[in-house]
């Protein structure tokens, strides 16, 4: 199933219907996979691998509340949180659906407290909200609030997540203390940065406020600790083991983003995501959205060899969407061990990054468009723009997306770039040398994810969708896409090197880390 050097122009000359035949159509939404390699017999042996490798009942196994985090001996039901129209899920004997309900509850409570003033601050209503979290605590929340901006009517908000302490000074720059609500985002309120940060924020609060932990709420399952810290039992929001970090913006992570938008904007939110799981769930292989992005993925990175993959959605509120897809697909995915343990045969997931168009444009397509690697795109665009009175940005912005992925597919040929510099005046050896500079091999994949608005609604189905696309990939990867034992071993180091750090002897080390702890030591930083 090798791809290099095939051209995809030529596909749709051998069938007029591809672009209808190579997308899938949901809800408003429309997943054109057509400006790629695949043909229809590379389509039809990734969908028999797919089922060979039972995507189907594994599929089936996760919303049953089975136990598929193998590793952690846990179920995955992050789509219990937005399961509001479904029936009971089953976990350990009883339904966990009363308790999602109910903590839905308490948070929209809470968050319509804070919008109406009716929860207080020491100074008066809340003006502001600081989320402090790491990883999916920060992420998730972070890129959906800057996604959902137009849709902002409560309080602004912030977040903090680098335990570097320039993260939370400038957060907290200019912010009053006496109407600043602090979420701090730990299941176990034991994360190191998330909670230096927390109380860093609570010593900036202490100076103004007599009884700060008044104005702090917790997202996490740890009581005792947060009794601890002074958070009232009423203003912590709790989750189960069975939701992982990088899949919780549904639950009380989203508390920020609730906040931002109201409860009825949530909720839109949280639909939209449950439409996608029922669409996930229901439709055939071929029809379904998250399985053809999966398997469109593991066409590139697998089949063909592509190392990595640009997410490129052309929507400035979107600019953090490809730093939560990199975690959601790298944690989750960036595995070399299979589910019964042994080393796996070929690769694992591929590097994911980006920016929004324009901006990337004039950065990175250079590499995209004629450099030696060929990197799969993925564009996301929106039909319709918020802003009313500037109908002709959004133009001229869908314009370029759309031009872009043509122009990958297209390429330029040297008997054309061979024309252009003939008519700017260039002749001889001069006009060839030139002509070659202008070539585009052309040829270079890419799918487009194109919808009417951007709203809550479809930031749900969204990101709903990538959930399950790494998914699919995992399981026919035969990894856990639910643990995430990658990122302990730092994690341990970095505690032992706080001692070392602090002057205890570092006998075990390598001679490079005693070099670099030497001149660390060696600076005082006064």
């Amino acid at each position: 199933m090798q791809a290099r050097g095939k051209g995809i122009l030529p596909l749709f000359a051998q069938n007029p219907d591809r672009a209808q035949d190579f997308s899938v159509r949901f809800d408003g939404m429309l997943l054109d996979y057509s400006k790629t390699h695949l043909d229809i017999a590379a389509r039809d042996a990734l969908i028999a691998l797919a089922r060979q490798r039972d995507v189907e009942g594994r599929r089936a196994a996760m919303f049953e509340g089975a136990e598929i985090n193998e590793t952690e001996g846990r179920a995955v039901l992050h789509t219990a949180l937005r399961n509001l129209d479904g029936g009971p899920v089953i976990v350990g004997g009883g339904d966990v659906m009363p308790g999602v309900r109910e903590t839905l509850m308490r948070m929209g409570s809470f968050a319509g407290a804070v919008r109406s003033g009716a929860f207080k601050g020491a100074g008066g209503s809340i003006t502001d909200v600081v989320n402090i979290g790491i990883g999916g605590s920060h992420l998730g929340p972070e890129m959906a609030v800057r996604a959902l901006s137009p849709y902002h009517d409560g309080p602004r908000c912030h977040f903090v997540s680098n335990v570097d302490g320039a993260d939370i000074t400038d957060v907290l720059d200019g912010l009053d203390p006496k109407r600043t609500l602090i979420l701090v985002a730990s299941k176990t309120f034991t994360t190191i940065e998330t909670m230096t940060n927390a109380a860093t924020a609570h010593a900036w609060m202490a100076s103004e406020v007599a009884d700060p932990g008044a104005q702090f709420a917790a997202l996490s399952s740890a009581r005792a600790k947060t009794a601890e810290f002074g958070i009232d039992d009423s203003r912590v929001f709790g989750f189960e083991d069975w939701v992982g970090g990088r899949y919780s913006i549904w639950g009380p992570i989203g508390l920020s983003l609730m906040i931002a938008i109201g409860s009825e904007r949530f909720d839109a939110f949280l639909r939209g995501a449950e439409t996608m799981d029922s669409h996930f769930r229901a439709a055939p292989l071929a029809q379904n959205m998250p399985v053809m992005l999966a398997l469109v993925g593991m066409w590139h990175h697998q089949a063909c060899g592509f190392a990595t993959r640009a997410v490129l959605p052309y929507d400035q509120r979107l600019s953090q969407l490809p730093s939560y897809l990199q975690q959601l697909e790298m944690e989750s995915n960036g595995k070399g061990v299979a589910m019964d343990g042994r080393t796996l045969s070929g690769v694992s997931g591929p590097v994911v990054w980006g920016q929004p168009g324009t901006n990337g444009q004039h950065a990175f397509y250079q590499l995209i468009h004629q450099g030696t690697a060929v990197i799969p795109c993925e564009f996301l665009v929106a039909a319709c723009g918020h802003e009313e009175s500037l109908k002709h940005h959004h133009q001229l912005l869908l314009a370029n997306c759309l031009a872009q992925s043509e122009a990958l597919m297209r390429g330029r040929a040297l008997d054309t770039a061979r024309a252009l510099m003939k008519t700017a005046g260039f002749s001889g050896d001069e006009c060839e040398r030139q002509a070659r500079h202008r070539v585009f091999a052309g040829g270079r994949p890419s799918t487009t994810l194109i919808y009417d608005l951007l709203s809550p609604r479809r930031l749900g189905q969204i990101i709903a969708l990538y959930e399950h696309r790494v998914f699919v990939e995992g399981v026919i990867l035969g990894i856990n896409s639910f643990d995430q034992w990658g990122v302990e071993l730092g994690k341990d180091l970095a505690r032992d090197m706080v001692k070392l750090l602090a002057g205890d002897v570092d006998k075990d080390k390598d001679g490079s880390t005693r070099q670099l702890l030497d001149f660390a030591r060696g600076h005082s930083c006064t």
